[in-house]
């Protein structure tokens, strides 16, 4: 895996799932946690967990970050923790690179020094064309980047990768469970990642067949996909609650995310085969 990510094995500590690395992030180093939302839900129910305070700023009108609240609000609440999650859950969306910079080179400048430790959660970056944060670790002793194989077909193994620097390893280490990842996990992992042409194909033909998707939505009237660097798509409907449970009665199970952001459903990129019938099914029900 250090010889993949052109990191030393000291940069990486492995966990059961992201979730258990960003647990034990804030139990090592407590709070306010920071974050845009919306965003992937586990670092406020988790920071909610610990009691800790949960500092959220609203994206902006392109689901990017907006840079000038978070940074009012680095300065005011100084944050322990900023996670980012790009590409974005539920929006797939990349955050400028520019503006997560941004962020990490101020809290390299308030005291105390570092400020905050600013995560870039890269689960979906596989499916994207922005490239990893990884090298910027050398530049930013504050960085901490967080990967998984679960969006990558093996979500069962619950595997996930921390990488930052020696002494970030070392800390979060100290409050790790001595038996988080299980033997079985670590040999399926092993052999997954020495397949990396069939890693490849795989990433491929979802990169693909979303482009695909998209196209096809985009023709849909009443239909708004949103632009997707991640293995799925965010769309806008007019009638979010009947467009759901119409797919759920023909067999096609979306995620409701009306409760976030309004009147908008998001379809997970499966199978050719399985997309054609999403696609056949939404053009009926609209």
């Amino acid at each position: 895996m250090a010889k993949g990510l052109k990191v030393k094995p000291e940069n990486i500590l492995h966990g059961n799932g992201s979730d258990e690395l960003i647990y034990y992030m804030i139990t090592t180093f407590g709070g306010p946690v920071m974050y845009p939302v919306p965003t992937f839900s586990m670092y406020g129910i988790i920071s909610q967990a610990h009691d800790e305070k949960k500092i959220e700023i609203p994206l902006d009108k392109d689901f990017d970050i907006d840079i000038e609240k978070t940074i009012t609000a680095i300065k005011k609440y100084r944050p322990k923790l900023i996670f980012l999650s790009s590409p974005n859950n539920p929006t797939g969306n990349c955050f400028s690179n520019d503006r997560i910079q941004k962020i990490i080179r101020l809290t390299l400048t308030l005291n105390p020094y570092p400020l905050s430790l600013v995560i870039v959660d890269e689960a979906y970056q596989s499916f994207s064309d922005e490239k990893s944060f990884i090298p910027f670790l050398d530049k930013y002793k504050n960085l901490i980047i967080l990967k998984t194989l679960s969006k990558i077909g093996l979500a069962g193994l619950r595997l996930g990768f921390l990488i930052a620097n020696e002494d970030i390893v070392n800390e979060v280490n100290k409050v790790r469970l001595p038996f988080n990842v299980n033997s079985l996990s670590q040999a399926v992992a092993i052999e997954a990642l020495k397949n990396k042409k069939q890693m490849h194909s795989y990433i491929t033909s979802i990169i693909s067949e979303r482009k695909r998707l998209f196209s096809m939505m985009k023709k849909i009237e009443g239909i708004t996909p949103y632009r997707s660097d991640a293995n799925f798509i965010l769309f806008k409907v007019p009638n979010a609650d009947k467009v759901y449970y119409g797919l759920l009665k023909k067999g096609v199970l979306l995620r409701d995310l009306t409760g976030v952001i309004g009147n908008c459903l998001r379809v997970t990129v499966g199978t050719p085969a399985e997309n054609t019938v999403f696609l056949r099914t939404l053009k009926q029900l609209i």
